[in-house]
């Protein structure tokens, strides 16, 4: 038995087999071939390879997700057969005596780029196609292809790093874990380990040899232990079943109210980051939805969502939760969240860079599309939307005129939709202190604690280093949530915590105390903070 020392992210038990999980991404180096011929037929074998995957990628997609959305699949089948670009990478080897890896790498590199440079938007949505394509071929060369369709048995995943990108497309139900060498106990991974309600694990040494091997991730205190003992496997088996009857008793909870004893009552309500989580919401007995991280709709996808393809899922949602409230956050990708057919330029302080409100403001036609879905939706539930990273009152002012202008073309083309909440989210310091302003143009506050604290004390919160001194307690936090508590309630608006420090049981007194009206958890977290609420006097 081997056992390792990490840093945890969830406090759970998993034991299961090893899956080392690699990133499409290879390093690919340019070697000369000697028989040019050779190594085209050693492409070509690569091709039809790569072809039958993507055909069983096709068929899973179109039970799970519908033909629509499996599309992308025949794409990208009629993409990798397109004699462009195979007789580029034909030319490139034949010519330059070079390696199928480097000559498809090139290729895939080059075409991209003139996709990316064409004015029209469905021609630029190819760039994130070809290069999608060109790592699979380039995996499927160089003998890393790692397809998580092909998995049997739920697993404990093991890799480098995860990107929120890689982690929204995995099939969650085959993940018992998450344990990897890198990343930050802040990071959006995290936020999705907590959200799904599995352990994972940071900072451990991982070893690709430890595939197919048995190992246990104690999430309690960090540990991974790789082909445990009889003892441990028992003690740990034990440590589950306790965990299981705690779980037991929390489920008591549900269909109570989240009350403190003096007759206190906090809306609890759930994060979630796509349709697929509204079950762990209705599981866990969530009062409504207080945060729909609507970006994922976009990293889960190789182009822009369509309006219809957005509709869609903001519909479902809105139905599933039977008239309780579904808060949406708009866009946020920027920072840790890329998507690459957004063409964003690399930026040395993306944290703070072009993201978030500032994106759809500026590229309005984004925008429009996800307002227009969301109202369309808001007839078949009780929408309501957030705007998020709000530093004035001008912001807010655009993003409502936007709003108001997608209603009149909806009222023109007879297409109905409610009248909406509209809140912001507060995350950083300008909103903080100008949040008596800003509480006067909307209906709601939400406060997100992981971006308020990380710009409260100029610390990257994706950053493993500084993971001990950021410190979501720090008293500048704390006064900030006080403050925009007492300045929404002074301008009419209702005022929630969506960021994961309301899950944080040891400052739900704190919290009901400075008068909040709700916290939005992950769904795991429902029962145990309604537990800590009435426990409440």
């Amino acid at each position: 038995m081997e056992q390792y020392q990490g840093k945890t992210i969830f406090n759970k038990i998993a034991i299961g087999k090893v899956f080392f999980y690699q990133k499409k991404e290879t390093q690919v180096k340019r070697r000369h071939v000697e028989d040019a011929e050779a190594e085209i037929v050693r492409f070509n074998a690569a091709k039809e390879t790569a072809l039958a995957q993507l055909d069983q990628i096709y068929e899973k997609a179109l039970k799970e997700v519908g033909a629509d959305n499996a599309a992308v699949f025949e794409v990208h089948k009629m993409m990798m057969e397109d004699e462009d670009y195979l007789d580029s990478i034909y030319n490139m080897i034949r010519g330059e005596l070079i390696n199928a890896e480097y000559a498809v790498a090139t290729t895939g590199d080059n075409f991209a780029e003139m996709f990316a440079q064409m004015d029209d938007a469905y021609m630029q949505a190819r760039a994130a196609d070809v290069r999608d394509i060109s790592e699979r071929l380039v995996a499927v060369l160089c003998g890393t292809g790692t397809d998580m369709h092909a998995l049997g048995e739920p697993v404990i995943l093991m890799a480098d790093d995860l990107a929120p990108s890689e982690t929204v497309q995995m099939d969650k139900s085959k993940i018992l874990s998450f344990v990897t060498r890198h990343g930050s106990s802040n990071s959006h991974t995290a936020i999705l380990a907590r959200t799904m309600n599995i352990p994972a694990v940071i900072g451990i040494d991982i070893q690709e040899e430890w595939a197919g091997k048995t190992a246990i991730v104690d999430g309690y205190t960090g540990t991974v232990f790789i082909d445990p003992d009889e003892t441990t496997l028992e003690q740990m088996s034990a440590k589950m079943r306790d965990d299981e009857r705690k779980q037991q008793l929390l489920r008591e909870l549900r269909g109570k109210e989240t009350i403190t004893r003096s007759g206190k009552k906090i809306h609890l309500y759930a994060n979630i980051g796509g349709v697929s989580d509204v079950a762990q919401v209705l599981q866990n007995d969530g009062e409504g939805i207080g945060l729909f991280r609507s970006e994922f709709l976009y990293l889960e996808s190789d182009t822009f969502p369509t309006e219809e393809e957005q509709l869609k899922a903001y519909k479902m949602v809105a139905q599933n939760m039977a008239g309780k409230k579904v808060v949406v956050r708009t866009l946020d990708i920027g920072a840790d969240k890329q998507v690459d057919y957004f063409n964003l330029e690399k930026e040395d302080n993306p944290a703070m860079g072009y993201r978030a409100i500032r994106i759809c403001l500026d590229r309005q036609e984004i925008f429009r599309t996800q307002l227009r879905a969301l109202l369309r939706a808001s007839a078949f539930g009780n929408i309501s939307i957030m705007f998020p990273m709000i530093i004035s009152v001008q912001e807010v002012l655009e993003s409502k005129r936007i709003l108001e202008e997608v209603k009149t073309e909806l009222r023109e083309q007879n297409i109905p939709y409610k009248d909406v909440e509209v809140g912001i989210m507060i995350e950083t310091p300008a909103a903080v202190w100008i949040s008596e302003e800003l509480a006067k143009e909307v209906d709601f506050f939400s406060i997100g604690t992981n971006d308020l604290t990380q710009y409260t004390l100029a610390i990257d919160r994706q950053n493993p280093k500084l993971d001990n001194i950021y410190d979501s307690h720090h008293p500048a936090v704390l006064r900030s949530i006080r403050t925009v508590i007492e300045n929404g309630h002074k301008g009419g608006a209702w005022v929630g915590i969506c960021g994961e420090l309301g899950a944080d049981t040891s400052l739900t007194e704190t919290f009901v105390e400075m008068g909040i009206d709700e916290l939005s958890v992950s769904p795991s977290f429902i029962l145990p903070v309604r537990e800590a609420v009435r426990n409440l006097r």
